[in-house]
Order: structure tokens, then sequence, then C-alpha cells
């Protein structure tokens, strides 16, 4: 996907996005991929997710300050509402992401 795209699709989408800043080498990220679609599935779709491999847009990490993953921003509109890094628990994901929708 060209990063131009990758930047009107969070700047353009009225639905929230959580972006999912990963590696396909990084085992944390690996543990997290189950809990993220659990609890997106639980909050029924109004979040949208989109994965983004560091290591394929560089330039994209940088420019939202990824210093390390896996990472997560929530987007709506372009702005970031919530961001975390590292590996989260399900029940905090879920708290985090459930003031969102």
């Amino acid at each position: 996907m060209p990063k131009e795209s990758i930047k009107d699709k969070l700047s353009k989408s009225q639905d929230a996005i959580l972006v999912d800043f990963y590696a396909d080498w990084c085992g944390p990220c690996q543990t997290m991929d189950p809990i993220i679609s659990e609890v997106l599935k639980e909050l029924d779709g109004k979040i949208k997710l989109l994965k983004l491999n560091v290591d394929k847009y560089p330039q994209l990490a940088q420019q939202f300050a990824v210093r390390s993953i896996p990472h997560y921003a929530l987007f709506k509109r372009g702005k970031i509402l919530w961001r975390k890094g590292g590996i989260i628990t399900k029940r905090d994901l879920e708290k985090a992401l459930k003031g969102f929708t």
C-alpha cells in the first residue's frame, strides 16, 4: 500500500482505526495478534484495524514517532486519540478502546 494511501485512509476515515505497528520477526507483536483480534471482534467492528509493518514503511513509523514495537495508535479523522507501546493486556486494551467506540 503506498504511503499516501495509508495517510489518506487515516485522515479521511470517519471510523476509528487502530494502527498496529509491527514486524514479522517481532515475538511480542505475534503474541498480541490474537488479543487485538479478540478485542476488536468484541467491539463489533466499531474500530477498524490497520497493520503496518515497520520494515516495509519505516518513514511512516518514524513520522508517528514509533521507537519500539509493538506499538498501537488509535486514529479518527487523522488525529491520534490514544497510543501505547509494548505488550498490553486484553483487559487494558478493551478498557482503552471502549472509550472511543
